[in-house]
């Protein structure tokens, strides 16, 4: 009966120092997803601003048009 007893211990802190050994995964994966996540935004901010500049600058030329009568616009 000892003998039973003494592997469930060692089972048991077998178990234990693996689970110890992967605690520090999730974080890691979570940091992971957390930078593509900001890379991604930072991406897409950039693609963003370029768009709207370009529709800006057309606006403000159609803008400028409105009301002129020679054929530059």
């Amino acid at each position: 009966m000892h003998r039973d007893a003494h592997e469930s211990s060692c089972r048991h802190r077998a178990a234990y120092r693996r689970r110890s050994d992967e605690r520090g995964e999730g974080v890691i994966s979570a940091a992971i997803a957390v930078l593509v996540m900001a890379f991604l935004g930072v991406a897409m901010w950039i693609a963003f601003s370029a768009t709207f500049q370009n529709a800006a600058a057309h606006v403000n030329t159609q803008v400028n048009c409105i009301g002129q009568t020679t054929t530059g616009c």
